[in-house]
């Protein structure tokens, strides 16, 4: 199942379809592919990549969150997990300049903001009043799976308008997923979304994994997620592990068995830099893709790589470790090994902790340093 994610990436880098793009938000170039889909048998092994360690730990803690409807990073932070740091300070920096928290809001990515980046984070670890105030994503993943907006009609004496009362719970759309499917098994409309029009605007960040389809037949579950935002080299590999843990979760709610995880993508890609950087792989894409697509999984790789290193201009400053085809190029020319097994305790969705996650047989090749493009 590894592989799959090692063919997909290939792909992504000599597919005829492939093309650069400029990312006008993040300033980053990206070598992008839309539209893929993957199938992982989660009866064959639990899908986490070995062609580079990942943290298991942090996909528990991140989906633990998630399936709570939490959407405030303190949980996050104290537990050991960054990866929405840089969403929530952004997220809450204009608010927070505005109320003398900051001097002023700085220029993303610049040494101030940086500082600044690990007060907050330090500040949020410590300070449960301020985490409480300025920790919020907004209505993200959580917030939608567990506590979708729902309105009531509510009596105003002497309003001739109709009103509407916002319900604090709103709608748990896992626990009536779930229910539904008790009761009727083999229907096809289960779908679970984290993308409301109506509140996208107020989230830290859009959400990438958009919507998931749920299947059930003679006592096996399926789960299709479609995904419209792929960061191939540091967030898939991570939604692949989380969505299977989410499959396995739900499965174990049902007493059926966790079969089928359907990976569904929209644009995927890997980020190639900023500036001059950006600009080589724009202007030898062709060659890049020429190379890559007469390569063997693994054993032509390091040539590639040797070439790419060798043409490439440096990063620019404060655009480090943002070029991520150098780290797929050395993670293809790394062989998988054998698939770990995890184990989640049956209990309810919504009290599991990380003591209930247990990973065996995971040997990994080595970590591969990158930094996120946001």
């Amino acid at each position: 199942m590894v592989k799959q994610y090692l063919v997909h990436s290939k792909a992504i880098l000599s597919s005829e379809f492939s093309e650069y793009k400029d990312n006008k938000r993040t300033g980053i170039g990206h070598i992008s592919l839309f539209g893929y889909q993957n199938r992982y048998d989660l009866r064959g092994g639990f899908p986490l990549l070995t062609t580079k360690k990942i943290r298991m730990e942090s996909i528990a803690h991140e989906l633990i969150w998630f399936l709570r409807g939490e959407t405030n990073i303190k949980y996050l932070i104290d537990n050991g997990v960054p990866i929405w740091n840089d969403n929530a300070f952004d997220h809450n920096l204009e608010a927070m300049t505005n109320a003398g928290v900051f001097s002023s809001a700085f220029k993303k990515h610049s040494p101030e903001w940086f500082a600044a980046k690990e007060e907050y984070i330090q500040r949020i670890r410590e300070d449960s009043e301020f985490a409480n105030k300025w920790g919020d994503l907004g209505p993200v993943y959580g917030s939608q799976w567990v506590h979708w907006p729902k309105f009531t009609q509510i009596e105003a004496e002497g309003e001739k308008r109709i009103l509407y009362e916002r319900d604090q719970n709103g709608i748990n759309q896992i626990a009536i997923t779930l229910d539904a499917i008790r009761k009727n098994p083999t229907a096809k409309r289960y779908v679970i979304s984290a993308w409301n029009p109506n509140e996208v605007g107020d989230m830290a960040l859009p959400p990438c994994h958009t919507l998931f389809h749920i299947v059930t037949n003679e006592g096996n579950l399926d789960l299709q997620l479609y995904q419209r935002s792929c960061d191939m080299f540091l967030g898939v590999p991570f939604n692949i592990a989380s969505y299977a843990m989410l499959t396995t979760i739900l499965a174990q709610q049902l007493d059926m068995t966790p079969r089928h995880f359907i990976h569904t993508f929209g644009d995927v890609h890997f980020y190639c830099g900023a500036g001059e950087r950006a600009f080589w792989y724009k202007n030898n894409l062709g060659e890049l893709k020429r190379r890559v697509g007469n390569a063997n999984i693994y054993e032509d790789y390091p040539e590639i790589l040797n070439w790419v290193e060798k043409g490439v201009p440096p990063e620019l400053k404060g655009k480090e470790l943002q070029d991520h085809v150098t780290a797929i190029l050395k993670q293809l020319s790394r062989e998988p090994r054998s698939l770990p097994t995890l184990k989640i305790s049956d209990k309810p969705y919504n009290e599991l902790t990380i003591d209930d996650f247990t990973l065996k047989g995971y040997d990994p090749h080595p970590f591969i340093k990158r930094a996120m493009a946001v």
